[in-house]
């Protein structure tokens, strides 16, 4: 609202826009890692597009063109939703011969309480600093993530014990 007053109802409809776009995403993603069984590098690559849609979020946010908005929130969407399945599927190798239920239930929990750690943080961030600080943070704790995700062992235990003759 402060970059584009008196567009109520596009923020809704780009929230719209990042449901569609997620939901895409997340078929796609999913689509990508049944093909490859490239479990690390499908999810390192969703993770490394999120941060960079958010990094293009971030500053092209005041450009003055709502439609810009539109394009960009979609793109964050895509793949911020597109990495919940691959980041599921690659929990679930790394975990084998743990149940998927438990690891997925387990990233949930996780989830939620980043979640609600980030959107305090992020409100904070943004009540005294503005959104290019708060969007700015919340793109270097994706950054934080890639490099972790980085540097996890991609030990397929699922795929070993379901292929043993490679």
């Amino acid at each position: 609202m402060t970059h584009y007053p008196g567009h109520e109802v596009d923020a809704g409809r780009i929230g719209v826009c990042i449901v569609f776009a997620g939901m895409l995403g997340s078929v796609a993603c999913g689509i990508v890692l049944d093909k490859t069984h490239r479990f690390k590098e499908t999810t390192l690559a969703v993770y490394i597009f999120t941060m960079i849609g958010m990094w293009i979020y971030t500053f092209t946010l005041s450009v003055g063109h709502i439609a810009v908005v539109y394009v960009t929130s979609s793109l964050l969407g895509f793949f911020m939703t597109g990495y919940l399945p691959v980041g599921f599927e690659f929990a679930a190798e790394l975990t084998y011969p743990e149940p998927e239920g438990t690891s997925t239930g387990l990233l949930n929990a996780a989830a939620q309480v980043f979640g609600i750690t980030f959107t305090m943080l992020y409100s904070e961030l943004l009540n005294t600093n503005g959104d290019i600080v708060a969007n700015v943070t919340m793109a270097v704790m994706l950054l934080v993530g890639s490099i972790v995700t980085a540097v996890i062992r991609s030990d397929l235990r699922r795929q070993a014990a379901q292929n043993p003759n490679p």
